[in-house]
């Protein structure tokens, strides 16, 4: 006796591999620590710190030409306290870094800096006694962004790369 199939009812492992479909198709598993990356990742808040002619090229990044709100990076917070990205753009002087490094020490943790420029990386021409050569004396530094002064997309390439390294880290405490 020859068995009849009905229309919309499925029996045996069509079925199986049809639930197994939709639960890979609807479904997102991951670990809390991928959750927690990605969202740090795609909510960075810098604070500013521009010194010099660096800071310009900072400024037009964010401006609507480049525009760092794709990576959630709505606006540049003058309060520490509500930001974990320091960008660093330009040339640190003597009397500059007592309060480069307080403005560091009032960040949130987890917190990142970028160096912005070759005054901020390694004093630029600047070889006195009145600039540092380099933010990362006064900083741990995470990306560096070369040239005098670096184009915005440069900067937007070294967050890019902070971003990756954001990811990458993936442990939440």
């Amino acid at each position: 006796m020859p068995v009849e199939r009905i229309e919309g009812f499925h029996t045996g492992r069509e079925a199986e591999a049809e639930d197994e479909e939709e639960f890979e198709r609807g479904l997102l598993l991951t670990s809390l620590d991928k959750a927690v990356s990605w969202a740090r990742k795609q909510s960075m808040w810098p604070v500013t710190f521009g010194l010099a002619c660096c800071a310009i090229e900072m400024m037009s990044t964010g401006a609507g030409h480049y525009d760092l709100s794709r990576w959630g990076m709505e606006l540049f917070r003058a309060s520490p306290r509500q930001s974990d990205l320091m960008i660093v753009a330009g040339r640190v002087s003597q009397k500059m870094a007592p309060v480069l490094r307080t403005v560091y020490d009032q960040m949130p943790e987890p917190k990142w800096v970028i160096s912005m420029g070759v005054c901020a990386s390694q004093g630029g021409m600047f070889t006195n006694y009145a600039v540092i050569q380099g933010v990362d004396t006064i900083v741990p530094v995470d990306i560096y962004v070369p040239g005098c002064p670096p184009r915005p997309e440069m900067l937007m390439y070294g967050i890019l790369r902070l971003h990756e390294k954001v990811q990458s880290q993936g442990r939440f405490r």
